[in-house]
């Protein structure tokens, strides 16, 4: 036989290397999916964690027993050793809902690890053995040496794969399921039970922010981002005070650090205060703002990360991918077949229960029980007899008499029956009869059976276990907005470079790295380049400047001459959008046109400049003013209006302009606390360079700030804003808990520190700001009591409080009541009752 022959059939033998490969690979494969990586859809369970509490039941006697023991239990049942069982346990016991604890089992928010096996202890809590074991409705199998039976899978009747989320990597594929919230999952339960809609976000055990508007249901291509909590202590303290799913304090502070050492944000140092609540302490450079700093933290650290969460589980010895809606689905329709088996068997037991009840009355009340004094041949004849002597009760009963049921009642002792031993029996009988009848209802009520189950379990078990991840979208960061500067620009005008390595020549600005520069050229050369060590422009550099993009108020004017036909154009533009490192010709494409004037405007100034001509020009007037208020606005491309067909020795600056547009039209976006420009929430007006914000809120602070759209104002706290004017009166009521009294005031904002709060309200426990407003004569409307009692009236302020300083305390306006119900009344007419209230 040929070598090429022998090779092709070794090939197609199954048990050369080839065919032992291929079902070696799939047998491992199928192992590792179906008994190691991804839990079952039945009870949530990896096969160790089944193990693991199932020999913890074994173990259960109410007290707790040492993690090593519990350990050695469960490798009867784990084929993997140790070290895999004491890892998993400490996962389970640190989700606080199926294991209880002692000692020390590490912490999943700093990372800490458990102590040693030897020295912690755990037990089954109460809510595992209320919804995770039953014997008579679990499915048992032999254990891998075949010395003990372990169930297939426990009989939960709970979602727990949604509570505890799972995450595993197999061959060929992963899970990843997102932990969600205890109470949340049993009312989901319930509204899928009684047919109406629910939605499942994730909840975290270690607290923090999360945006699902991409969670998918939890799917394949979903996400979700999850934040840290951080408060501003002061204007040169964060704290952060939650860690996102996944993430230590170790981490995180390392990740600050990395960020810092990057130049993408400025701090002094980083302290790590964690004890009972997480802690971490950003002390800032000086100088920096702490609201771009938080934004920068979200942007370039750990303190928002992104998961992607891939739903897939054993459904049927079959690896499937589903949503998280479809896996409480299947979790509840299971538990209601759960709950009618235990129904069923519970229901079988109390009617074999009453029959024989029944039958031991009726053996003792008709004296059945003196067949065993008659002598009869044999003992089989004695129980002939006593099945005989059934026989005309037999209607009351509902089976036929077994022989096994005569043998139970010939067992029990015989003595002398008394009138209350039969009253007992009937007692019983009476008593399951209720009972059977109570379990029937509940069967053919299984929906209401089943909603019961899942509220009593919220009502022994809810407590405490609220939501602690607070569901809310999140604005999107870009990071040129955030990023600190942390390059120094340098540029060589005569020879067209731009970078951060050219250090012997002209400084220029600070900026990011991360940040696009707009440079413009003597030839009439526009380009937009990223910040990088060395870049050719073109040789004489005029300006160069970040480059903000959408920019419609920056105005550029310019002067040039065509090289081709020696004419010169003035025009004026905007530069909104380009492609990188593009070169724009903004003259008429000719190679000897150049740019004679040349200025850039933030807020479309339009200059007076005074243009001379050259002496040897033919003109008549060689020197004339020329206005670029008399020119549109146009695109870059624009050719621009004609100045003159002389050649032009100088242009030269004669008169700044003033803005040739209008002010900038302001938004306030109360959901995320952003002043914006995008017509997002509440309009404020139009805004001109130098005018403010005035901001109030609900804790008796006011503050004047400025246009700056990256700070971030406290929404949460947040009462009234509105466009600054210095000459408005501001008219406020607040509450002084300490005399009950609503006070009121007027005054005028002083003040000039921008970026301050100043506290206008008494200061006590508990004191807030009812209401305020800037109307010009307000008259406010009250209403106090309920029903009957209600009391209406209207009042004019400025009849009751006169103008002060803001630091005064106020006039009396009425007694504190919470039915108080308080508005501002746009007229200026006489109040019906000014004094309803004094």
């Amino acid at each position: 036989m040929s070598t090429k022959n022998k090779a092709a059939d070794f090939q197609h033998n199954d048990s050369g290397l080839h065919g032992q490969y291929k079902t070696w690979f799939l047998d491992y494969a199928s192992y590792v999916i179906l008994e190691r990586a991804v839990p079952a859809i039945d009870d949530g369970l990896k096969p160790v964690q089944r193990r693991i509490l199932h020999a913890m039941k074994e173990m259960d006697d109410g007290r707790f027993n040492k993690v090593a023991n519990i350990i050695g239990q469960a490798m009867q049942y784990h084929p993997h050793g140790d070290a895999s069982i004491g890892d998993a346990l400490v996962n389970m016991g640190q989700k606080d809902l199926l294991i209880d604890t002692q000692g020390n089992w590490g912490d999943v928010r700093t990372g800490d690890d458990a102590a040693a096996a030897r020295y912690i202890e755990a037990r089954l809590s109460k809510f595992a053995l209320d919804v995770a074991f039953n014997a008579k409705t679990t499915n048992w199998q032999l254990s891998y040496d075949g010395r003990k039976n372990e169930p297939v899978t426990l009989p939960m009747k709970f979602p727990l794969l949604l509570a505890q989320g799972a995450d595993g990597i197999a061959v060929g594929l992963s899970t990843k399921i997102l932990p969600h919230n205890f109470c949340e999952l049993i009312e989901a339960a319930v509204k899928y039970l009684r047919g109406r809609k629910f939605e499942l976000y994730p909840d975290f055990l270690t607290g923090g922010m999360i945006d699902a508007g991409e969670y998918n249901n939890g799917r394949r291509g979903g996400k979700v981002k999850v934040r840290a909590h951080i408060e501003e202590l002061d204007k040169k303290t964060l704290a952060i005070r939650s860690v996102p799913y996944g993430v230590t304090t170790t981490q995180m502070m390392e990740s600050i650090v990395k960020a810092n050492d990057q130049g993408k944000i400025k701090i002094k140092k980083v302290t790590d205060n964690t004890a009972a609540e997480v802690e971490i302490q950003v002390d800032l450079a000086p100088g920096i703002s702490p609201d771009i700093t938080i934004d920068a933290l979200y942007k370039f650290t750990d303190c928002e990360i992104s998961i992607s969460p891939n739903a897939c589980v054993i459904v049927d010895q079959k690896p499937q991918f589903l949503g998280v809606q479809e896996l409480l689905k299947l979790s509840v329709d299971r538990t209601k077949e759960l709950l009618e088996k235990e129904l069923q068997i519970r229901l079988g037991e109390l009617q074999e229960k009453w029959h024989y009840t029944s039958l031991e009355k009726i053996f003792f009340e008709e004296k059945i029980y003196k067949e065993l004094e008659k002598k009869h041949e044999t003992w089989d004849k004695v129980l002939e007899a006593i099945d005989k002597a059934f026989v005309p009760f037999k209607k009351q009963l509902r089976r036929e008499i077994s022989r096994e049921d005569i043998i139970k009642l010939t067992e029990k002792p015989v003595r002398r029956i008394y009138k209350l031993d039969i009253d007992e029996l009937n007692a019983q009988i009476k008593g399951l009869e209720a009972e059977i009848k109570q379990v029937k209802h509940d069967l053919a009520n299984l929906i209401d059976f089943a909603v019961a189950y899942y509220e009593n379990l919220l009502k022994k078990y809810g407590k405490g276990r609220e939501r602690k991840t607070e569901i809310k979208q999140f604005e999107l960061i870009e990071a040129k907005h955030v990023a600190i500067a942390n390059a120094r620009l340098y540029m060589n005008r005569e020879e067209g470079f731009i970078g951060t390595g050219l250090k012997k020549d002209e400084f220029l600005f600070e900026c990011s790295d991360l940040d696009d520069i707009i440079v413009f050229t003597k030839r009439g050369i526009m380009k937009v380049v990223k910040v990088s060590d060395k870049t050719f422009i073109g040789k004489d550099i005029l300006h160069a400047a970040v480059f903000q993009k959408n920019d419609e108020r920056t105005t550029y004017n310019m002067i040039y001459v065509d090289g081709e036909s020696g004419k010169s154009f003035a025009k004026r533009f905007n530069v909104t959008g380009v492609t990188r490192d593009k070169e724009y010709d903004l003259s008429k494409g000719h190679e000897k046109s150049k740019v004679h004037y040349f200025s850039v405007n933030p807020n479309a100034e339009a200059e007076l400049v005074k243009i001379t001509l050259s002496s040897s020009s033919s003109a008549r007037i060689k020197e004339f003013d020329f206005g670029f208020s008399d020119l549109e606005i146009k695109g870059r491309g624009s050719l621009g209006n004609t100045v003159t067909r002389y050649p032009i020795k100088s242009v030269k600056l004669k008169e700044a302009g003033i803005s040739t547009i209008a002010g900038k039209k302001l938004w306030f976006d109360d959901q995320f606390g952003r002043l914006n420009t995008d017509e997002k929430g509440q309009y404020l007006g139009m805004f001109d360079g130098e005018d403010k914000v005035l901001v109030f809120y609900r804790d008796g602070n006011y503050e004047v700030t400025d246009q700056e759209l990256t700070q971030k104002l406290d929404a949460e706290k947040l009462i009234h804003i509105e466009k600054f004017n210095p000459e408005k009166v501001i008219s406020a009521v607040y509450v002084d808990m300490k005399t009950k009294q609503f006070m009121a005031k007027r005054f005028r904002i002083e003040t000039t520190t921008l970026k301050n709060k100043f506290l206008f309200i008494k200061e006590g426990e508990g004191n807030y700001v009812e209401t305020v407003t800037t109307i010009a004569e307000p008259v406010l409307a009250m209403q106090q009591g309920r029903g009957a009692q209600v009391r209406k009236g209207k009042l004019k302020i400025a009849k009751i409080a006169e103008i002060t300083n803001y630091k005064t305390v106020g006039t009396k306006l009425a007694d504190y009541s919470k039915s108080t119900e308080m508005e501002w009344v746009k007229t200026n007419e006489d109040p019906n009752q000014t004094e309803l209230f004094q």
